[in-house]
């Protein structure tokens, strides 16, 4: 009897498919492992720089000792890496942050535009795809490692204003993606109900319709911006199919109602919306994800850890002002916090159908658009790396020699499969992906 998943399982033994949320830590019931296990990676976005003294272990290789922000991930230690070293060289117009954020995912330059950054030439929207949609898009073109919906685009409190201070992801050059900020509204994306299924189906039979007629009367410029609509309504409608058929494995996160979508609610947004991504990943809804935490510039006030100060503005005071440090320091801490509550509940359910975990079969990619705050300063990211899939070698903490982020994000393609020989600027891919084994 060849069962290669736990519902299959459960279907051989007489029980129904609502028996899994109850049985998901049996080792008995995870079903033969499978041959090529899912890969899936978050990448986490958080804003205005670190401090360095309490981010970066003083040790590289195995033995290293945790500093006080990243103290909340001793737990994951052994399936951790801090990447020391990896910069982001990325010129041309814009400020450091506009470039720290739209230039991070994408490792190129802004196009030319009219947003006027500080003290900087003006810049529009980042040149390049990015790395999360790079990957979303080769995992989609196979149908072994095709998902619903490729990848998940989350907020934390990111605002509704659209520029490139607020935007990480990007379909392609002059594409930002707009993350998900409002966790009742993806939860409806996730699990919307069949009638409003059927509704937008009729819409887009119309939609459809129309690009077509308008197409064969526009010139040819024009039917290219017509053909990327209509690839869109293609995608809206294979979702509509695959949600309509789907079977959750693990049932939908109930949501604690009436939670106020503002600053004192990112506490509680930010937990809804950790439980929302593991429970699409777990169902295998997406395999690439971005978790972004208010924006390059963030003005969060964190007053539920009895911060009143702009986050922004803190992390602009001089090195000297140790009252502005500590508040920092706890910001950071806080946010790590967040990054290990998203490990953990990855590493609390069993692989779906494989061996381990999710966590062992998932990576987390933490980000920040500034290496320092108060000195702009797009060296040394600081870059941690959480869990496992990738084939990466976990427990260390890794120094570079001032190498392009460029060279990161080909490493992440490669470990995926997916052989780039470039990313970004070409110029500061010469060396090639950089050796996380």
């Amino acid at each position: 009897m060849n069962i290669t998943t736990r519902r299959q399982f459960l279907r051989q033994l007489g029980l129904s498919a609502a028996a899994l949320p109850f049985l998901p830590s049996l080792p008995s019931l995870a079903g033969t492992v499978s041959e090529s296990p899912p890969q899936r990676i978050i990448f986490m976005f958080t804003p205005n720089g670190t401090i360095p003294e309490d981010f970066w272990p003083d040790e590289t290789g195995a033995d290293f000792k945790l500093k006080r922000i990243l103290s909340p991930l001793e737990p994951f230690k052994n399936r951790m890496i801090t990447l020391k070293g990896v910069c982001n060289k990325i010129g041309g117009d814009g400020d450091g942050h506009m470039r720290g954020i739209s230039c991070l995912l994408t490792a190129d330059q802004l196009l030319p535009g009219n947003i006027q950054g500080g003290g900087n030439k003006p810049a529009g929207w980042a040149g390049n795809i990015s790395i999360d949609q790079e990957i979303k898009n080769f995992l989609q073109a196979n149908a072994a490692t095709s998902t619903r919906f490729g990848s998940l685009e989350l907020g934390v409190a990111v605002p509704n204003r659209a520029d490139p201070w607020t935007r990480e992801a990007y379909a392609g050059p002059n594409q930002p993606l707009a993350p998900i900020s409002d966790p009742y509204a993806l939860f409806d994306k996730l699990y919307g109900n069949q009638k409003n299924l059927e509704n937008l189906g009729s819409i887009l039979d119309d939609v459809r319709d129309d690009l077509k007629w308008i197409s064969a009367k526009v010139d040819p410029k024009e039917r290219e911006m017509l053909d990327q609509h209509a690839t869109f309504v293609r995608e809206m409608e294979q979702d509509l199919q695959r949600s309509d058929t789907q079977q959750l494995m693990f049932p939908a996160p109930v949501l604690e109602q009436g939670v106020v979508l503002d600053n004192d609610g990112i506490p509680k947004i930010s937990a809804m919306q950790i439980d929302l991504l593991v429970n699409a990943f777990a169902n295998g809804m997406a395999r690439v994800a971005t978790l972004q935490y208010t924006n390059s510039v963030g003005q969060a006030r964190m007053r539920w850890l009895d911060i009143n100060d702009d986050h922004h503005h803190l992390s602009h005071e001089p090195d000297n002002n140790e009252e502005a440090r500590e508040k920092l320091v706890k910001i950071n801490t806080w946010l790590c916090q967040q990054l290990s509550d998203l490990a953990r509940k990855l590493d609390a359910i069993p692989e779906p159908g494989g061996s381990g975990t999710m966590l062992d079969h998932t990576t987390i990619v933490w980000t920040n658009e500034l290496g320092k705050g108060n000195s702009h300063s797009l060296d040394n990211l600081p870059f941690v790396m959480v869990g496992g899939g990738l084939g990466f070698k976990g427990g260390q903490a890794l120094s570079f020699d001032n190498v392009p982020h460029n060279r990161l994000w080909m490493s992440v393609a490669h470990a995926f499969g997916h052989p780039i020989s470039t990313f970004g600027r070409q110029e500061f891919c010469a060396n090639g992906p950089l050796s996380l084994s």
